[in-house]
């Protein structure tokens, strides 16, 4: 791998209120259609409107100004709204959104992070100029999480204590912009005892490696996010793969995006295995293969 693996992703502009713009990658997003007829659900959270049949399979639908703070969407204007269907952490879920504008091309090096003053419960990882326009990017996992507060819980993996001393004895470096996927890594390392690092953002990330492995004490394990402000998964991946002077980590690719095409492109920038979020068994036993392949390398 010689030449930067530039590109290019796609970004669907959608309004919640007034004329304010919000974003989504396309990657997430199975099928954007007009509201369909719900099938309410009982003792369902407020911001739940129903469930709709989408291919074959109740999708749940969330009114996605409400879930964020914003009045809901009146009658009138559900009346013209959208339904936007995703899939995210292996999750079919259905948001509807007042009015759809485009789709976009961004280079995620455009994409800033958010400022530390909106705190941790805004509902964006990121903002994009676009056309004069500032975009937030939204954060599903967080608004999800919101929704559904069970899904923040994950199942404990039984390790035998070999596997867990294995894991103690690696350096591991997680990098997510969402809140809720750190909070998910760090509590399934926490539970363990198994020391680790956090960023946000693939910048930050590269900088610690480059640091770690000067002071002789480089990264084994590095699990990153694919879409993030910055540098994104991708070109992480990269980055580390044709440094020639860095001591090479096992790379995981974890991400909410559960396409087939985003894994796959994981392979060809350089990652040895690409995951979709969130399933703590498979993610520890892939750290322990990774424990494996790293005294390889």
């Amino acid at each position: 791998m010689s030449k930067h693996p530039k590109q290019l992703q796609k970004l669907l502009l959608f309004q919640l209120a007034g004329r304010r713009l919000f974003g989504l990658g396309t990657l997430k997003i199975r099928e954007i259609m007009p509201l369909p007829r719900l099938t309410r659900l009982p003792s369902s959270q407020s911001t739940v409107i129903g469930t709709a049949t989408f291919r074959g399979a109740a999708v749940p639908v969330i009114d996605m100004a409400a879930a964020i703070g914003y009045p809901p969407l009146t009658a009138e204007e559900r009346a013209i709204a959208s339904v936007i269907v995703t899939d995210v952490n292996r999750k079919e879920i259905g948001f509807l959104v007042r009015k759809v504008q485009r789709i976009v091309e961004i280079d995620w090096q455009d994409v800033s992070p958010p400022p530390k003053a909106l705190g941790r419960n805004a509902f964006i990882t990121g903002l994009v100029n676009i056309d004069d326009e500032l975009v937030q990017l939204l954060d599903l996992e967080l608004l999800l999480a919101k929704v559904y507060p069970e899904s923040l819980s994950s199942q404990d993996v039984q390790l035998n204590d070999m596997e867990i001393e294995t894991l103690r004895g690696l350096s591991i470096l997680l990098v997510d912009d969402s809140i809720v996927a750190r909070k998910q890594l760090s509590d399934l390392l926490d539970r363990k005892n198994i020391g680790y690092q956090v960023t946000h953002d693939g910048n930050d990330a590269l900088a610690r490696m480059l640091s770690a492995n000067a002071d002789g004490h480089p990264v084994d394990i590095l699990v990153s996010d694919i879409e993030m402000p910055g540098l994104d998964g991708y070109e992480l991946a990269f980055e580390v793969r044709n440094n020639p002077n860095l001591h090479q980590p096992w790379i995981i690719l974890h991400s909410s995006l559960s396409s087939e095409m985003s894994l796959s492109y994981a392979e060809q920038v350089g990652a040895d295995r690409a995951l979709t979020k969130f399933d703590a068994h498979e993610l520890l036993h892939t750290m322990l293969t990774a424990a494996v392949g790293r005294k390889s390398k």
